[in-house]
């Protein structure tokens, strides 16, 4: 059985991580990687494909967060 790639946000340091997790299910393990910029660049990405605000919500309905994107100015 392969292990489950987790992706998380670290409270102490805002970076967001992936990687898989000890057997307790809270702890990462020694692989864990900083994949802060291509989470970032892959959920912009898949923002502007979905052409609106994309809204992420709670098991009981309510919007938890709601993201959008545009793109950046090109300068000279």
């Amino acid at each position: 059985m392969t292990k489950q790639i987790r992706v998380a946000t670290s409270p102490l340091s805002n970076t967001i991580y992936a990687g898989t997790l000890l057997k307790d299910g809270m702890t990462w393990a020694a692989n864990k990687q900083d994949v802060t910029i291509d989470a970032l660049v892959a959920v912009a990405m898949h923002c502007l494909a979905f052409g609106k605000p994309v809204e992420i919500r709670r098991p009981d309905g309510t919007v938890e967060f709601t993201l959008t994107a545009a793109k950046g100015v090109k300068y000279g």
